[in-house]
């Protein structure tokens, strides 16, 4: 017996949950409906669930409305044919372009679930998934082959995690939909806290949990329920950055500096205006960058009224970007709005980040983007971002200087430059900070950098690297040897460390590009956006992440993205097109809020109870000398540790949130 719940407009974002069981684990119904509530912050306007007894699956839904606010909309969907059922999460932004292509004679609404659907039927799953632009993950279930389908879109920027525990096959938009599962099991990996201490968060395909895993972006996995082997397969890929890098770089565009920039502009043109069809109210993050801003003005010049703009601002001067945005909207004549946060409405979030993040991640500018998002979300349902201009255009200032830095330094012994590591890594970064203070008044613009004593740090680690590969890997590490700290770690192989998963293009910059595009980019930056922002119940689009913006962006030669000594050129020639240069160019800013400072004070006693040496060593993670080392370097301002403490900290905050669960 096939059924649907009959609550057609409940008040429980979009995201999805769902299980397989090869024998009865309790009440379907209370079960997925148990774990539909555990993500209704995903999806606020409506919940449903799709439940096939005799084969033992079921799919549960929470929907936010965007497209089609209608109950044609509604999921799970049941597809024409009644062979596919699905749950889905996101927006496919061709979905009318496609349904062009089908050209089929009715539709029960304007949903682009239901033109997913459609395509499956008409063309199978691996093509539909490579004509489809936009950002995805879903759940497909096969009712005449008796398999599920996974899947999730090009970059990553929704997520879907899965695996199985205890004979049940659980799957979901977020783990906290997992853990609902009576048969959730939750085996703590060790190896997956060393890689969150050394990269602040967990790259794919690993998660907090063994057994549990993150699909991968561009990749669809089938699962066969009639198999009695639990072991997975690989999933498939069906669209690889990897290749879009070799394939762009063997295809370089020929064309002149001008016609690149036109050709730029009129694909993020295209982008941003697809992204911004919505049946709600639509917005944008505006930092004051290069990327928020391009973003912004590229919106502003294809809307009839004022594009809704949002920006937050700290009193701390060295992370303030308000007043930039502020200039910004001035001039391109946006509705902004912004909010001065004080210390202590920063503080407050702290305590929401364990269950927010769902599993420890540690980037702290998790905290901004989470207060950005709640203010956004009290004016729009959809608001755009700017992520994914600095992996595409070579815009980390790792992009520009590891390749120049790396050619002088092997031109010295190792031996020398170990030595040089050491001696600058004797003062501390805030003695860094005041000789760099005082100089400053006196270097032109392009040597002005922030945090300058966290520079001169990075840099003493860096010296004694053996290749420009090792530099970036130390770069993008907190914790250099994380399996030193946690107990019973072992290294586990990721994109970043099996270099035969690299691209295989010319410029180390270029691999660099790539490398933080399938790490970082998902795995941080589009995390942090995501759950931030799911968290208030806003969707957030990414027009940079258009495949087709990012193909052209492997097309564009070296020199087009880093030149002069500069990142972005060929981005910021477009935004120029439509913002002065002169409100633009300044010293690039992180994200970000003074943690450093913060554990000194008003987190100091929050961070020292979940530090303390005997819980530590009764808790049995982590080695605690290392750790209380580090403590106590930071407390005396002898060394600026708070990205490494903050690691800590949040696996540890994560790990007592989950015990009082």
């Amino acid at each position: 017996m096939r059924l649907f719940s009959k609550d057609w407009l409940g008040d429980l974002m979009c995201g999805f949950s769902g299980y397989f069981a090869k024998r009865s684990c309790g009440d379907a119904q209370s079960i997925i409906q148990g774990m539909n509530a555990a993500i209704r912050h995903r999806g606020p306007d409506d919940s449903d669930f799709w439940h096939d007894r005799e084969q033992g699956i079921v799919l549960g839904h929470q929907r936010l409305a965007i497209i089609d606010l209608s109950p044609a909309a509604k999921q799970p969907m049941i597809s024409a044919s009644n062979r596919f059922v699905i749950v889905f999460n996101g927006e496919i932004y061709n979905h009318q372009e496609l349904r062009q292509q089908l050209a089929l004679d009715s539709w029960r609404g304007h949903s682009d679930t239901e033109t997913l659907l459609a395509g499956f039927d008409a063309w199978g799953i691996e093509t539909t998934l490579r004509k489809c632009v936009g950002m995805f993950a879903l759940a497909l279930w096969d009712r005449q082959g008796k398999t599920l389908t996974l899947a999730r879109d090009r970059l990553g920027e929704k997520p879907l995690y899965y695996g199985w525990q205890n004979g049940v096959f659980l799957f979901g938009s977020e783990l906290k939909a997992l853990r609902a599962h009576p048969g959730f099991v939750g085996e703590i990996n060790r190896d997956a806290i060393a890689l969150q201490l050394r990269h602040n968060y967990i790259l794919d395909p690993y998660s907090i949990y063994r057994g549990i895993f993150k699909l991968p972006p561009g990749t669809w996995l089938v699962i066969d329920i009639g198999s009695s082997n639990e072991s997975l397969k690989q999933p498939s890929v069906f669209w690889s950055l990897r290749e879009t890098a070799e394939l762009g770089q063997r295809q370089l565009f020929t064309g002149s500096d001008q016609e690149a920039i036109a050709a730029l502009d009129d694909q993020l043109r295209a982008s941003v205006a697809l992204q911004m069809v919505a049946d709600v109210p639509l917005g944008a993050f505006l930092s004051g960058g290069i990327d928020s801003s391009t973003v912004v003005a590229l919106m502003q010049a294809q809307s009839n009224r004022s594009v809704r703009t949002f920006s937050i601002g700290f009193n701390e001067f060295a992370y303030n970007e308000a007043e930039y945005a502020k200039t910004v909207a001035r001039h391109l004549g946006t509705e902004h709005t912004e909010l001065y946060v004080t210390p202590q409405q920063a503080l407050d979030v702290i305590p929401r980040l364990p269950s927010l993040y769902d599993e420890p991640f540690s980037d702290s500018s998790q905290i901004p983007t989470y207060l950005v998002s709640q203010m956004t979300r009290q004016h729009v349902t959809v608001g755009l971002s700017g992520d994914g201009g600095d992996e595409l255009f070579g815009g980390y200032n790792r992009h520009i200087s590891v390749g120049p830095l790396w050619r002088r330094l092997n031109k010295f012994p190792l031996s020398l430059r170990q030595g040089g590591g050491s001696v600058l890594s004797v003062l501390p970064t805030n003695v860094w900070d005041r000789l760099y203070g005082c100089v400053a008044p006196m270097l032109p613009a392009r040597l002005r950098v922030a945090q300058p004593g966290t520079k001169v740090h990075k840099l003493a680690n860096i010296l004694g690297a053996t290749s420009g590969e090792d530099i970036y890997r130390r770069l993008v590490s907190h914790w250099g040897k994380p399996c030193e700290v946690v107990i019973g770690a072992v290294a586990i192989p990721t994109t970043l460390t099996s270099q035969a998963a690299w691209p295989s293009v010319a410029e180390l910059e270029h691999r660099m590009m790539a490398l933080d595009t399938v790490s970082y980019l998902p795995g941080d930056i589009l995390t942090k956006v995501d759950r931030a922002a799911m968290g208030v119940s806003l969707e957030t689009r990414v027009p940079f992440l258009d495949h087709r913006v990012v193909e052209l962006a492997w097309r564009l030669p070296l020199h087009m993205k880093i030149r002069n000594g500069e990142g972005k050129w060929i981005l910021r020639q477009v935004l120029y097109k439509y913002v002065p240069k002169e409100l633009i160019e300044r010293p690039k800013m992180g994200f970000g809020v003074p943690i450093d400072s913060w554990l000194r004070g008003p987190l100091r006693d929050w961070a020292e109870s979940l530090l303390e040496e005997s819980r530590l060593r009764q808790e049995g993670y982590f080695n605690p000398a290392p750790i209380r080392k580090k403590w106590a370097e930071h407390l005396s301002r002898q060394r600026n540790w708070q990205y490494h403490l903050w690691d800590v900290l949040m696996f540890q905050a994560w790990l007592e949130q989950q015990r009082k669960a």
